[in-house]
């Protein structure tokens, strides 16, 4: 995604050979506007593009999106722009001239970073996961809030999702030192499976609770 047609066409021409599937955009708001309709795996923006900027792009997609990974390219490598890089969670700042090496290392990156974030996702359903790296539980593509106990409760159930885990456990988890009732575990179920949308914890009678997944 870059506003300088030419250089933006060459960008897409090389990509296409080692990609799949390119998508490119002119300005920030159209990037945007392709992101929410073709959730692309990967993201490369300018910093500077008409109408929204690589980082205000950056910034939209990161408040409902935690892991695509996205590569700005910048003429700028002061100290308040890697802050931001940080802050954003950006793979990569490419500074400018942008080479086919820079993208070949840039582009690698987020193939690493994208094989890592799929062995710590769990999925629940369809439209349901868990990323167990950053503690994020994701429903219909938005993150969703969860309370200190209920996001303890889903990283516990979803790091050990093969088997119940049992009341003990989750005692000495959520309540650790202080004494854990039946009704205080059973109402953060319940207020866990709302978050979830759905029945996916169940109840092992007599032994504790396990994670459905698919």
């Amino acid at each position: 995604m870059e506003d300088e047609k030419m250089i933006r066409q060459n960008a897409v021409e090389y990509l296409s050979r080692i990609c799949d599937h390119v998508l490119e955009a002119q300005d920030g708001e159209e990037a945007f506007q392709i992101y929410k309709e073709e959730k692309p795996h990967i993201i490369i923006s300018d910093i500077k593009m008409p109408k929204m900027s690589g980082l205000k792009l950056a910034e939209a997609i990161r408040k409902e999106d935690k892991e695509t990974p996205i590569i700005i390219a910048t003429a700028h490598t002061e100290t308040e722009y890697l802050l931001k890089a940080v802050e954003l969670q950006l793979v990569k700042y490419v500074v400018k001239p942008i080479t086919s090496t820079k993208l070949q290392e840039a582009l690698a990156l987020s193939l690493d970073y994208l094989n890592v974030k799929s062995r710590n996702i769990v999925t629940i359903n369809a439209t349901t996961s868990y990323d167990l790296l950053n503690k994020t539980l994701i429903v219909n593509a938005k993150v969703i809030k969860l309370s200190k106990n209920e996001q303890k409760l889903l990283h516990l159930l979803s790091q050990h999702r093969q088997r119940a885990v049992s009341y003990e456990e989750i005692e000495a988890k959520i309540w650790q030192e202080s004494s854990m009732s039946m009704d205080a575990l059973r109402s953060l179920v319940r207020a866990l499976r709302k978050k979830l949308e759905g029945n996916f914890v169940e109840n092992i009678s007599g032994i504790g609770y396990r994670l459905i997944t698919t």
